[in-house]
């Protein structure tokens, strides 16, 4: 079933509307949760609430791209349930550093959660996304979007984790200085 149809199933409450998007989606919304959380039940559980806030954003929100307006509401979902898991160990994830990482780039405006689910920022991003070499955007993309490790990057890249770590530093200071240019921040 494609995107539109299954939108307009969430503008007619048609509650099948929540089982296409699961079918569709619920694979995709499930590994990018158990990347960030790495654990399957906290993933399953995040999924469904992704499918539960679709259902409570759905109107008045119309997504034209189904499957990152999902993504985004699993990254969320997620981020919030590992900060929550890890607030009483303050151990340390991938995923708790790499959204460390982007906070320090971001500023205190807003939380990394908020930025990604605004509009106008997804464009912002994308557009400095476009700007850099494919590397790098790719490095970008796998580091803050999947929440690979380093060392998995290096690897997959054939660059060394340092090399990586400084590359994603650097990337991470053109992107303050472009949100900045861009009144971002």
């Amino acid at each position: 079933m494609t995107d539109k149809k299954i939108i307009e199933l969430f503008f007619a409450r048609d509650e099948s509307a929540i089982s296409e998007a699961d079918n569709k989606y619920g694979a995709y919304c499930h590994t990018v949760a158990s990347r960030i959380l790495g654990n399957d039940a906290d993933a399953d559980e995040c999924v469904n609430d992704t499918l539960f806030a679709a259902w409570n954003s759905i109107p008045p929100q119309k997504p034209d791209d189904l499957g990152s307006y999902l993504s985004a509401i699993t990254r969320n979902i997620s981020a919030k349930r590992l900060r929550k898991n890890r607030a009483a160990k303050r151990g340390g994830g991938e995923a708790d550093i790499a959204i460390d990482e982007l906070d320090q780039c971001l500023g205190d405006v807003n939380t990394p959660e908020q930025v990604v689910l605004s509009a106008e920022f997804t464009a912002v991003i994308e557009r400095f996304l476009d700007s850099l070499p494919k590397k790098e955007c790719d490095m970008f993309v796998c580091r803050y979007y999947y929440a690979y490790p380093t060392a998995d990057i290096a690897s997959a890249f054939g660059y060394s984790d340092g090399y990586v770590r400084s590359v994603l530093s650097r990337i991470r200071t053109k992107l303050g200085k472009y949100l900045t240019k861009e009144n971002m921040l």
